[in-house]
């Protein structure tokens, strides 16, 4: 059976491939040194357009209103400008109601592009671009130490690491979000309450990493300027101990956290990276394997969510399970020497 991977390693060597979701341009090159918020790439999304009846602003027939048109197609207008008129001994005219582009008049009417900002692609971590995809962006290399997510609210942003939770179960208060943690990014346990998540922006981090979080504050969460990092999922959950060894031996070192939407199918998760010089044995992740005996997994699913173990055997065929289920199993040893028999939808290799 094909194991989903989840890496929490202190040293290795990623690839990402940033793209754009549609054609537009890209403004690295390759070779270049990027830091997490470098722009690697920019495009146009969703340009909203508006209809203007200058036939009925200006209180005239269609057929005579195109000759009070100022504007031709083409043109770009700035908010007020007038764009028909003046009509009549009121002097009536007809203004820009935004910034755009004009790309239709005549008839009575004038078709307005607004002019929005262009989306643009940020780097999401420190590295050199290995190579170019005209058009849509690029591949950015870089070594260090990288732990993975579940959850992201889809902002970016990097700074260095202060480290709150004491132990795996740790949970996050207001009162530990004083003034000193200011433009620093925390590592903290289960957070709960609204509040706690206000203060962190109003303070303000630059990012927040939480072993879980209540589903109740996803919508807030996803509104807030910082990247939220949730490590386990929702509910009360306790870190697992290798993202927690990993992140407290990492107190005060500059950190990047991309907080993207989790998204199996792509190969994206949300994750945590700290640049490191190459001085040891660099891992290359495998973002797909086979379960099998010896592998560091973690269990994803109650009674032992969170824990990690090793998978000692895989059972042959379909096993009936407590529940009465008959799925494809197998048994773990847990980090406190429990042996437990568990489904392998249940697991995830940790590498």
């Amino acid at each position: 059976m094909l194991a989903p991977v989840t890496h929490v390693l202190p040293m290795t060597r990623i690839r990402r491939h940033r793209l754009l979701p549609v054609t537009g341009r890209v403004l690295v090159r390759k070779g270049q040194t990027l830091d997490p918020l470098d722009v690697v790439a920019e495009t146009m999304l969703e340009p909203k357009h508006i209809l203007l009846d200058v036939a009925r602003g200006l209180g005239l027939r269609i057929a005579e209103t195109d000759q009070y048109i100022e504007r031709q197609v083409g043109e770009s207008i700035s908010e007020g400008d007038v764009l028909a008129g003046p009509v009549g001994w009121g002097k009536r005219i007809v203004r820009a109601p935004c910034s755009g582009k004009i790309i239709l008049a005549g008839r009575g009417k004038i078709l307005i592009e607004e002019e929005k900002e262009p989306y643009q692609l940020f780097a999401g971590l420190p590295g050199e671009v290995v190579s170019l995809m005209p058009g849509r962006g690029a591949v950015i290399e870089s070594t260090g130490a990288l732990a993975q997510g579940v959850w992201g609210n889809g902002k970016i942003n990097s700074g260095q690491l202060r480290v709150l939770i004491k132990k795996v179960e740790g949970i996050l208060t207001v009162d530990q979000l004083d003034i000193d943690l200011r433009e620093t990014v925390v590592f903290a346990g289960y957070c709960g309450e609204e509040q706690i998540l206000q203060t962190a922006a109003e303070l303000p981090l630059r990012g927040l990493i939480l072993s879980s979080m209540a589903s109740s504050l996803i919508p807030f969460a996803e509104d807030l300027s910082l990247p939220v990092v949730i490590l386990e999922g929702f509910g009360l959950l306790p870190v697992n101990s290798s993202a927690f060894n990993l992140l407290i031996t990492s107190d005060r070192r500059e950190i990047t956290l991309n907080a993207e939407k989790m998204d199996r199918y792509a190969s994206q998760r949300p994750e945590v990276f700290i640049s490191l010089p190459v001085n040891q044995m660099v891992h290359e992740p495998r973002d797909g394997t086979l379960f099998s005996p010896g592998q560091k997994v973690r269990v994803i699913r109650a009674p032992y969510q969170s824990q990690i173990g090793t998978l000692v055997t895989l059972k042959p065929g379909l096993e009936v399970l407590p529940n009465g289920i008959k799925a494809t199993s197998a048994e773990i040893e847990l980090e406190n020497r429990i042996k437990v028999k568990l489904p392998l939808a249940n697991l995830e290799v940790l590498e």
